[in-house]
């Protein structure tokens, strides 16, 4: 009864990822009285962001990083679909109407259905705090099990990827300050190709979401490389956003005895044989 009870939560979690937000129900912020600090005692469905032992973002600190030699590569051939540009409330998001491609995880396939962006990134890397960080959501298709590929930002040269959505992201600032809350705009064939290049090296552990409800048994991957944007790019990424959410990283949680692991890619093995 309690496995069936936390799988119904993390489907529910998992399906409130692949939709837009409904703002009357974000009843959560990152200042204030509804702060992070609040957040489990927002909703009793929100407790394990009070109560949980697994939750995120984590620092990345190399003495609790080791070197798992049975990882595999993440492997992706994500195709071009079309997409919509979303106004989540708490974030500025993409969502993917049809398959964009998998990724495979200790024998399971992963479907990407969205990402989003927060900023100032909400993992850090050493103690060291970075600018943005991109979250790739990926669900199995049962919608029971969540995976999310994270890229970090440091200020720098445009990003690819948002260059492609500026002007939309200029047309959401416009409708979300003229009232429409759950702006919506249509981006047609979205191609992620850019972020096909191969990961040489990730880092992952066990974790949870990062907003309400903080359901745990997310596997977080964040890779090694870090990316750059520009700061009219991050400029765009908050605007659409109200003050509450303009600032959208949690703090950290604390690994409570996790261990993160490390993938590094090595040209001369073969998947799960990787040597430092």
């Amino acid at each position: 009864m309690a496995l069936h009870f936390y799988l119904s939560v993390l489907s529910i979690a998992a399906l409130a990822l692949c939709s837009s937000a409904d703002y009357s129900s974000v009843n959560f912020s990152y200042i204030g009285p509804n702060g992070p600090e609040k957040w489990g005692s927002l909703s009793p469905a929100y407790a394990a962001c009070s109560n949980g032992k697994i939750q995120s973002p984590v620092d990345l600190v190399y003495s609790d990083i080791v070197l798992n030699n049975q990882l595999e590569s993440l492997d992706r051939n994500y195709i071009p679909t079309n997409a919509t540009l979303v106004n989540n409330q708490f974030n500025i998001g993409v969502h993917f109407e049809g398959k964009v491609g998998d990724i495979h995880i200790n024998g399971k396939n992963y479907s990407l259905k969205q990402l989003h962006w927060h900023a100032p990134a909400e993992h850090r890397a050493h103690g060291r705090i970075h600018d943005a960080e991109l979250h790739l959501v990926h669900l199995t298709e049962d919608n029971n099990n969540i995976a999310v590929v994270a890229s970090l930002y440091n200020l720098g040269d445009p990003d690819p990827l948002i260059s492609k959505i500026e002007d939309k992201l200029n047309e959401l600032e416009n409708q979300s300050h003229e009232g429409n809350k759950n702006a919506k705009i249509a981006l047609g064939t979205f191609d992620v190709e850019e972020i096909n290049k191969k990961i040489h090296r990730y880092y992952r552990y066990v974790g949870s979401l990062t907003t309400p409800p903080c359901t745990e048994g997310v596997i977080w991957n964040i890779v090694g490389k870090v990316r750059t944007l520009s700061k009219k790019q991050l400029e765009l990424l908050k605007a659409p956003l109200s003050v509450d959410f303009f600032h959208n990283a949690r703090p950290l949680q604390p690994l409570n005895g996790r261990k993160i692991e490390m993938y590094h890619y090595h040209p001369n093995q073969k998947h799960g044989t990787q040597t430092p």
